[in-house]
């Protein structure tokens, strides 16, 4: 695996305080590979590394309803993200659905770990994987299962 990973990390609104707090317990970690994020939640957490005194890689793309969804699903199909953290307000309708289950079915299709929530996010983020240069991904497989 590469040793500086891309992460995509979107929070919507109402878990954007979540976010903050995640980034911030595993900031270490974080500020040694390239963020990609959608525009408020970059921000913000441009924000949580500067208060920590760290620099970090963080690349802000528009915000979720004006398209940044949209963007890093893009940059998924170019295999240009290796991780996306997506915590979601699951309790509140999103005006911009269409883009949040569009980057979830690249993310899918294209073999990109998404963890949607914080335990989900450690324990992806933790794997001795991604410290393992022999170790490759197996291809997605879309053929239809017969049995014999």
């Amino acid at each position: 695996m590469k040793e500086k990973l891309t992460i995509a990390l979107v929070a919507h609104d109402n878990r954007k305080a979540d976010m903050v707090d995640w980034v911030k317990y595993n900031a270490e970690y974080l500020s040694k590979h390239h963020l990609v994020c959608t525009g408020t939640t970059g921000g913000l957490i441009q924000e949580a590394f500067n208060e920590l005194g760290i620099p970090a890689e963080v690349q802000r793309m528009n915000s979720g309803p004006m398209g940044g969804d949209a963007e890093i699903a893009a940059m998924v199909v170019r295999h240009e993200v290796d991780l996306a953290v997506f915590l979601i307000d699951d309790l509140n309708p999103q005006p911009h659905e269409a883009d949040i289950q569009m980057l979830l079915r690249q993310c899918r299709l294209h073999n990109v770990p998404i963890a949607c929530n914080r335990i989900s996010a450690d324990l992806m983020i933790s794997s001795k994987l991604w410290d393992d240069e022999n170790y490759t991904p197996a291809a997605q497989s879309y053929v239809h299962f017969e049995r014999e």
